[in-house]
């Protein structure tokens, strides 16, 4: 039996990278997937992924900052599905610039977005999964994950807003494991260092080489190497797991 059979499992900003493979590795290991991002045509391509692994899927556009956008999605999974049992809080974006030419505009979207939408699904699932029991009474909860980064521990120049809202991120991981916790709903956030993507496939090689030079591994992690955390977390070998922050970094910071 796969580790996370029968499972019901929303994930967003699930239409490409990161999140896409976190919804692949979850229909992998046995759950179905509500595939969320900005526009419902976006998650086509994850959609057909899951079912190609056998796991039913359902496609959402949900704006993650839009607190009505979000309570309507939750509900909508759970009237197709009849549960939530794991929430993964992967949608962001950047705005990077330096702090003293940083807009409003650029600092209030990336906030919205990355630590705003996290609170609003968090709070949105809280109580479906605080109500999620077997047919004898035990409580069976839920995880929430959630998508961090090495720099909201670390700090990076040029990303002000982003680095805030990743270490609010953190911070609200924790909030919600002691919270939530005596009902058996466990958080927990994966802090990635250094992924390989289409965006930092352009960068400049002495920019790679920097960056490179700072991991212990010696190589840049990969989206698939995100999903296998996330779907550690999500899963029973992860029972006593709630409040950490496991970095996925390559040694990068400790």
């Amino acid at each position: 039996m796969s580790k996370l059979e029968g499972k019901i499992a929303i994930v967003t900003g699930a239409a490409r990278g990161i999140g896409q493979q976190i919804a692949k590795k979850l229909a992998a290991e046995g759950a179905d997937v509500a595939v969320c991002d900005l526009k419902e045509e976006w998650c086509a391509e994850t959609v057909g992924l899951v079912e190609g692994l056998g796991r039913k899927a359902l496609a959402v556009g949900v704006n993650v900052a839009v607190s009505a956008e979000v309570d309507a999605c939750v509900k909508k999974v759970i009237e197709t599905f009849g549960k939530v049992d794991i929430m993964v809080n992967n949608a962001g974006i950047t705005k990077d610039g330096l702090l003293m030419r940083m807009s409003d505009e650029d600092w209030d979207a990336v906030l919205n977005v990355n630590l705003k939408g996290t609170f609003l699904f968090t709070r949105a699932v809280a109580r479906p999964m605080m109500k999620n029991k077997a047919a004898d009474g035990t409580q069976l909860g839920g995880v929430i994950i959630n998508i961090a980064s090495v720099v909201g521990i670390m700090g990076n120049a040029g990303q002000a807003n982003y680095t805030a809202s990743k270490g609010g991120v953190i911070a609200l991981t924790k909030t919600t494991a002691k919270e939530l916790g005596s009902r058996n709903v466990r958080c927990n956030a994966v802090a990635p260092g250094f992924i390989q993507s289409k965006m930092t496939d352009v960068l400049p090689d002495d920019v790679k080489k920097a960056y490179m030079d700072t991991i212990p591994l010696k190589r840049f992690g990969t989206a698939e190497d995100i999903a296998k955390c996330v779907a550690f977390l999500a899963g029973p070998d992860a029972d006593y797991i709630t409040g950490q922050i496991i970095s996925v970094n390559g040694g990068m910071i400790g």
